[in-house]
């Protein structure tokens, strides 16, 4: 063959490798409202940085007929680029090819680059579109699911890794995006679920569609599996691009740092009056978060999954941090079962890739009930302040009201080294709220008193007197400073300067076991 025809073939090679299953089911995919894989990548990547990994695979099955239905590439196309001229790894799965389906090559294919991104120290994104495993090959391909699960939980913690479903995954293929960081669901075109409907139909009675069982709502409000709900694919891509820049690229590296950008003037001016001078009465602590950190960089997470939580990344100063508040728009602000879960995987992320912690606290306590105790609100609770207690980034916390009871020491209190605590003059720092705690220390007097009523009040204003301050706590340590809201964010520009390369020592151990 002369060096033309070998050059030719090579390009057809490659023209065939780029149509994956072919122009119709390409049309097919288009018409579900899907884009395809190699669609995807050109979206999520920088223009013309993505390079190749195995765009001549085949499979290597003979059974029930395979061996006439071969297509280059085997259904998922792999590779590196570049997100913003910075390194990542990907993998995006080709629904038109066997449906997306997990073959052996395929895994092979996948843990590859898995192992590239980990030896390299470079994020890995996985674009999840799949029936599930290719049944024809049997253990095969089961085992191909395992060498995948292995390696999420060996990169885990070491470099960033981010899953967006764009489609079916089912079964077994649940588990990878499971294991990894941050998952992204498109509404109404992508769906997760251990058993789909029918299985649920057979063993349960249940009647549900695939939508409302395991689609992108459920699992962004309900379960808590998905971090975020996009729009769309685009919407998906550039959300993931947006995420990145606020990540390392491993476990050695810091964060990028960009411009500092001063808040809305308007939002910031308003700090000094956002607090109700009635205890009982609600404010958005979301307005704080944008009137102390950079404009227009806080960049939420799990916004629709346990409300009476805030997590999410923002830049102060340009630095990236990671953001936990309390919102007492919701339930007051009290700490749950999904709350205390939810906020824990957060400040473990955060902690794994070198990403300061800025709480934002202002929690009356964790939510009474049978509902939360019989759900677990013991372990649950514990996970957070295990989180915080071994986190060893910079940490640093901002009392804007109450700070009750055992949920003030799990919302990075000093007492768990805490780096730097600060309270505004609204704070209460209690054991608990005012009325309640009254009602137990002076019971006896105020069933003696001829007006228990106007004795109650009498009491209550000694008591706010004494502790619906923070100037006990001062007084002691506890906080390093009481400041006036407008000056938070200077203090924590100040403070993170200082104590950006902190070092924490904690035991040597195996590994540590986190109450789950």
């Amino acid at each position: 063959m002369s060096s033309e025809s070998k050059v030719e073939k090579l390009k057809a090679l490659r023209k065939e490798a780029q149509l994956g299953g072919g122009q119709e089911r390409i049309d097919k995919q288009h018409k579900a409202g899907k884009l395809t894989a190699r669609e995807r990548i050109d979206l999520l990547l920088d223009k013309d940085s993505f390079e190749e990994i195995g765009a001549f695979v085949k499979h290597r099955s003979t059974d029930f007929g395979l061996d006439k239905q071969t297509y280059l590439g085997d259904g998922v196309v792999t590779g590196f680029g570049k997100i913003d001229g910075r390194p990542v790894y990907v993998f995006s799965q080709d629904f038109t090819v066997f449906g997306g389906s997990l073959s052996e090559t395929h895994a092979e294919k996948i843990c590859k680059i898995m192992d590239l991104a980990v030896k390299n120290g470079v994020p890995v994104i996985g674009l999840n579109d799949s029936g599930g495993a290719r049944i024809q090959e049997g253990v095969a391909s089961l085992g191909g699911y395992a060498e995948v699960f292995w390696r999420n939980s060996m990169a885990s913690g070491v470099i960033p890794q981010i899953s967006a479903v764009m489609g079916p995954c089912a079964g077994g293929a649940v588990y990878s995006p499971a294991i990894t960081d941050f998952i992204f669901m498109v509404k109404k075109t992508s769906f997760m679920f251990v058993t789909g409907p029918n299985v649920v139909k057979t063993v349960t009675h249940e009647e549900v569609s695939s939508e409302d069982l395991g689609g992108a709502s459920a699992h962004s409000t309900k379960s808590g599996v998905a971090h975020f709900a996009s729009e769309n694919d685009a919407h998906c891509l550039q959300q993931i691009r947006a995420l990145m820049s606020y990540l390392p690229l491993n476990c050695e590296e810091k964060p990028p740092r960009f411009d500092s950008a001063e808040p809305d003037a308007a939002k910031a001016e308003a700090l000094d009056t956002i607090v109700p001078d009635n205890p009982n009465k609600p404010y958005d602590i979301k307005e704080v978060i944008e009137g102390v950190l950079d404009k227009n960089s806080f960049y939420e997470v799990h916004e629709h999954y346990a409300d009476n939580i805030v997590v999410g990344f923002a830049r102060l100063d340009g630095r990236s941090v990671g953001v936990v508040a309390n919102q007492p728009l919701s339930l007051a602000g009290c700490l749950d079962n999904d709350a205390s879960v939810k906020g824990a995987r957060f400040v473990r992320f955060c902690d794994a890739f070198n990403i300061p912690l800025v709480v934002f606290e202002d929690v009356p306590g964790f939510l009474p009930g049978t509902d939360q105790e019989w759900g677990g609100i013991i372990k649950h609770g514990a996970k957070l302040l295990y989180a915080f207690c071994e986190a060893t980034v910079p940490k640093v916390t901002v009392i804007t009201r109450k700070a009750y009871g055992g949920a003030y020491d799990v919302m990075n209190s000093k007492h768990i080294r805490a780096d730097y605590n600060v309270a505004w003059p609204s704070a209460e720092i209690a054991v608990m709220g005012t009325k309640g705690a009254v009602e137990i220390i002076f019971r006896r007097e105020i069933a003696s008193a001829p007006d228990g009523e106007v004795k109650q009040k009498e009491l209550e204003a000694y008591y706010e007197e004494l502790f619906a301050n923070p100037y006990r706590a001062a007084n002691r340590g506890f906080i390093d400073d009481v400041i006036l809201p407008s000056e938070t964010r200077q203090k924590l520009i100040k403070v993170m300067e200082t104590i950006q390369n902190k070092v924490d020592n904690v035991p040597r151990k195996k590994h540590d076991n986190l109450p789950l």
